[in-house]
């Protein structure tokens, strides 16, 4: 492998790790102003705490990594989406912000303050929705290139088939992946009435993202049909997706093996996100930036490998230690601790 393809696999496995960590994150804030507004706060609440209590803190950390790896692998990436990302990142910096604010006063500061809650979980949606626009506006159309500067054409991306698709995929795929988890947790804590409505959360969400990932194909489609083509030399890894959350929503359904549910929901997750990655290859931006126009020199290259595999090295222990010592405490996990 190329030094430019070490380097954007490293990234993708960073992102994805984003992707799981942050959306368990995200949905369980949703989740526990949902139960909160239908008067089930108490029931799924002491889960719902109980995880996020230990890892809201670290859930970024994927993501900076990522954004550092990005601009120091390919530094043309700075050019063209420092400029067009602005407005939507500037927003998915505002609310990640204002999450880890609400989420302080919700829980040390007015405990039973349904605003403080509802800014929480509000924000967890948006979020992603305001994140996913990177995933649209690398697909071409949406930005212009000329005289040294770079634009985004708002218009054209709120009012796009694409976008939205993409944007109801995200958020769907963040209640899903957070619910599939959360009825593991409650399972695993032995909580019976948490586990029966956080499973039936995960049942029911498992519809909206089989649906909006339809629409993203298809969108995908009439909006660039180039990379469209691409998805269909990877088909079976999309297969695979499908086939992974088919038994995993399975398995829920009859209430067996949440653990080995949620192992085939990351498993979907990964087949989609990484078969969406190599299809979309060799471009990083359609049509203005591919893998090799945009990498850095290959000595910076070898040294920002060997750095970012180092991290990955130290942070997987990091967290697997975080998980054991909180997570799957035996007495944290039941709540006899606090």
């Amino acid at each position: 492998m190329t030094i430019e393809q070490i380097g954007i696999t490293v990234l993708w496995v960073f992102l994805y790790g984003y992707l799981i960590v942050a959306s368990i994150d995200f949905g369980a804030g949703f989740y526990a102003y949902y139960g909160r507004v239908i008067g089930i706060d108490t029931v799924i609440g002491p889960v719902i705490s109980r995880y996020l209590s230990p890892v809201w803190e670290v859930t970024n950390v994927f993501l900076v990594f990522f954004f550092v790896g990005i601009v120091g692998f390919f530094p043309e990436t700075a050019y063209y989406y420092g400029t067009a990302l602005l407005i939507p990142g500037s927003i998915a910096l505002i609310l990640l912000a204002i999450r880890g604010s609400f989420y302080a006063f919700a829980n040390y500061g007015a405990p039973k303050s349904n605003l403080y809650l509802l800014a929480y979980g509000a924000t967890g949606l948006f979020i992603p929705a305001a994140l996913s626009t990177v995933f649209t506006i690398s697909e071409g159309g949406f930005l212009t290139v000329g005289d040294g500067s770079v634009s985004l054409l708002m218009e054209e991306l709120f009012f796009s088939d694409y976008s939205w698709a993409v944007v109801f995929l995200a958020v769907s795929s963040v209640l899903f992946i957070s619910s599939t988890f959360l009825t593991y947790y409650a399972s695993y804590a032995g909580d019976k009435q948490a586990l029966e409505w956080l499973r039936t959360f995960a049942i029911w969400g498992g519809v909206p993202t089989i649906i909006s990932s339809l629409f993203v194909f298809i969108a995908l489609r009439n909006h660039n049909r180039e990379h469209f083509q691409h998805t269909l030399n990877v088909w079976w890894m999309f297969a695979l997706s499908l086939v992974s959350f088919i038994i995993a929503i399975w398995l829920i359904w009859h209430r067996k093996k949440y653990g080995t549910a949620f192992i085939l929901v990351m498993l979907q997750f990964a087949f989609a996100f990484f078969g969406y990655g190599i299809s979309h290859l060799p471009y990083l931006l359609y049509p203005y930036l591919t893998l090799s126009s945009s990498v850095t020199n290959p000595v910076m290259g070898r040294a920002l490998v060997i750095a970012f595999i180092a991290g990955l090295a130290l942070l997987i222990p990091a967290l697997t230690l975080l998980l054991r010592l909180f997570l799957f405490n035996a007495s944290y996990v039941k709540g006899e601790t606090q």
